[in-house]
């Protein structure tokens, strides 16, 4: 199982002091950067191939990866034209999207528990969201609408009539198996070449659960802390609130293995 992590945009809507814009992957919470969790969070769930889509200030995460001199060495693939759309880097790395075995597809500006990874990883090969039914109601939000166990929705905007019985927030996290991950890259060069290369690789992942080619598993993470961080606001809530939570559970399960 391969990890794709999209790390390449500017963060703009952050509003970083001028001179001090960094990737957000490289945000601190505690004596970690978001990109060191992530490299923690797989490798213990058994995923130790890790491929990161740069572009803004790519040096900086080439940095941090050296600098914690992570084993084995994750791989990086660029995005020139990173002020595009994120559909534009999951075209870029089409060749990891597409070299076999199942294919985790996650950004990397999430904080989140330990717990999230887990059902995104169990089990045989598949293709599985994630949804977060305790959510804020807003624009913001990429929701994911459920019918009867399938999905039929995935926008920040759901349509007036839409049939679902279940709504929560998607996590940001995808797994496909080698089939779906090959279509799904097959979609991104699709936008691309029909100059659609600004849009959010959500977008195209969408299409690909509205084709219905694919079967996918719903795994519901309500009640695992986590939060996808781009405005300033996400950065206090994720150190006031986000992070409290989480570490209150490492603690407990760390007495809990005494």
């Amino acid at each position: 199982m391969r990890a794709i992590i999209l790390a390449a945009g500017m963060g703009l809507r952050l509003v970083q002091p001028e001179g001090q814009q960094k990737p957000k992957c490289l945000l601190r919470f505690g004596d970690a950067s978001l990109l060191e969790r992530h490299l923690h969070f797989l490798k213990a769930a058994g995923v130790d191939e890790v491929v990161f889509v740069t572009g803004f200030k790519s040096e900086q995460i080439e940095a941090e990866l050296a600098a914690i001199d992570w084993k084995p060495k994750s791989e990086i693939v660029i995005n020139d034209e990173f002020t595009l759309g994120s559909v534009l880097s999951v075209h870029t790395a089409r060749d990891a999207m597409t070299r076999g075995g199942d294919v985790l597809l996650m950004d990397a500006d999430v904080l989140y528990d330990e717990r999230i990874v887990e059902p995104l990883v169990a089990g045989g090969s598949v293709n599985r969201l994630l949804i977060d039914r305790d959510f804020e109601a807003g624009d913001e939000p990429v929701k994911l609408c459920v019918e009867n166990g399938v999905p039929v929705e995935l926008r920040k905007q759901v349509a007036a009539g839409l049939k679902y019985d279940t709504i929560g927030e998607s996590v940001g996290f995808f797994r496909f198996d080698e089939k779906t991950a090959t279509r799904l890259a097959d979609i991104c060069a699709e936008y691309v070449a029909t100059g659609r290369a600004k849009m959010p690789h959500e977008e195209a992942v969408r299409d690909l659960l509205l084709e219905q080619s694919a079967v996918f598993d719903i795994a519901d993470v309500t009640g695992a802390p986590w939060i996808e961080i781009d405005f300033q606001n996400d950065v206090k809530r994720a150190a006031d609130e986000v992070l409290p939570s989480l570490n209150a559970l490492s603690q407990f399960a760390g007495a809990s293995q005494q």
